[in-house]
């Protein structure tokens, strides 16, 4: 009788490659842009939250008030980020992304986009729901690692 199981030791093998090379991907691109990892992660969590307050943004790079501040001021003289009144609370400031003709994200990643978009031309309908769902379910289950192991510093 054959199992129906997945074959989880052929994923291990595959996976920590891939890990690997999305990584080497983003330390690339932030290279490619100029900026430090972390710069470019904090700009990717404001175009993909919207604004944040800068304790918001800390909490999302693990970094210390203070570097997050530097983190924002070198943000700001690339123009790539404006700090705003928050309009529900005049006390707050917020760090939104700004558009930027010295920093060209789109076109640092468009190598990527290209070669994956290949990749997903030749996955059919339900294997792309798969990965969807990979996606959607996998981003979560990272940053509750990142958490785990932040509080065991």
């Amino acid at each position: 009788m054959e199992s129906s199981r997945p074959d989880l030791a052929a994923l291990g093998e595959v996976y920590p490659r891939y890990l690997n090379a999305v990584v080497l991907h983003g330390l690339a691109t932030a290279q490619a842009l100029g900026m430090g990892p972390t710069d470019l992660y904090a700009m990717g969590a404001l175009a993909l939250e919207g604004r944040l307050t800068s304790g918001e943004l800390a909490v999302r790079t693990g970094l210390t008030t203070g570097a997050t501040t530097r983190l924002i001021d070198r943000l700001e003289q690339r123009g790539l980020v404006r700090r705003v009144l928050d309009p529900e609370d005049r006390r707050r400031v917020l760090v939104e992304a700004v558009e930027s003709d010295g920093v060209d994200l789109d076109a640092a990643l468009s190598p990527a986009r290209r070669n994956l978009e290949a990749i997903f031309a030749s996955f059919d309908p339900d294997q792309i729901a798969v990965l969807a769902d990979y996606f959607a379910r996998a981003a979560p289950a990272f940053r509750a690692a990142v958490e785990e192991i932040r509080k065991g510093e």
